[in-house]
């Protein structure tokens, strides 16, 4: 081989190194029963292709939902979804971490149901020590009842990343010198729920869910955990250095990510709570840095 060629070569597996070093790991699909088990209204979840694929089903009686079997600390959670189809107002498809306390930490997807024709909303959310009230709002730049798309959480001790299809939407540094707490000392279970919230969900709570539709049906798929595993007792988890998501290529966006990020901002973004002035006339620490991005 020529010393030009074989130059190229290794620029080439170089450039393929970095580029498996700049995003996660790819989930690896496993069945459902690995990771989680059914959390409510058991005979409203409907298991196909052996465990493999699931669909949730919500009626005027119940939704139901699922959760994993540990608690976890920090790591990479991922989540195959296709949403309810056609007429879904009222209905909220959630995919989401939390912990158990009343001052608990929480990472929400939250996917706000339409009226036909009208685009689905994700919403998602983050409660560090009780406190929420941080919610962002976008549309997607897909229809999600077409197919399954993956919805990811990051989770370090350094941020929190939301991912769709690998794309970040948004991220939640950690700005403890601000005075803002950070998720890192409460384990949290993942949970996936369907349910009714014609209250608040779709336009307000002005849309009611349309029963004569139901039943309504989320599928879910991948069922990915790669977390460190705790006691709900542990206080801390320490993966320092010790597991691929601490490592110092996920505790910052890379400039690609930060690119495709404003990209979402500035073209699918629909209400951020670091600008609504009417609700906050006095700017959360976070928002005055870096604009919970």
């Amino acid at each position: 081989m020529g010393s030009s060629l074989w130059t190229v070569c290794v620029i080439l597996v170089s450039l393929a190194s970095a580029a498996l070093c700049a995003t996660p790991r790819r989930p690896v699909d496993v069945p459902f029963g690995r990771n989680y088990v059914p959390t409510w209204a058991f005979d409203h979840i409907k298991y196909l292709n052996g465990g493999s694929e699931i669909q949730l089903l919500l009626d005027k009686y119940t939704g139901t939902g699922f959760q994993t079997k540990g608690s976890y600390l920090f790591g990479h959670f991922s989540m195959n979804i296709r949403m309810v189809p056609g007429d879904s107002a009222g209905t909220v498809t959630a995919f989401y971490l939390s912990s158990q306390n009343s001052e608990h930490d929480e990472i929400d997807f939250e996917f706000l149901g339409n009226r036909t024709g009208q685009p689905y909303i994700l919403q998602t959310n983050v409660f560090t020590g009780g406190k929420g009230d941080r919610e962002q709002r976008i549309y997607l730049w897909f229809d999600p009842t077409k197919g399954y798309h993956r919805y990811s959480v990051l989770w370090n001790m350094y941020q929190i990343v939301f991912l769709v299809d690998n794309i970040p939407i948004r991220v939640f540094k950690n700005n403890k010198d601000l005075g803002v707490k950070f998720p890192f000392d409460q384990p949290m279970k993942v949970y996936n729920s369907l349910w009714n919230a014609d209250d608040w969900a779709t336009r307000g709570g002005l849309e009611k869910t349309d029963w004569s539709k139901a039943p309504f049906i989320a599928a879910y798929k991948g069922f990915h955990v790669d977390g460190c595993e705790a006691s709900v007792n542990a206080k801390f988890c320490d993966t320092q250095g010790k597991r691929w998501w601490d490592q110092p290529q996920y505790r910052d966006l890379d400039a690609d990510q930060w690119r495709r990020l404003k990209w979402v901002r500035h073209k699918y973004t629909i209400y951020n709570y670091c600008t609504d002035r009417k609700r906050y006339p006095q700017l959360s620490p976070e928002c005055r840095r870096n604009g919970d991005i």
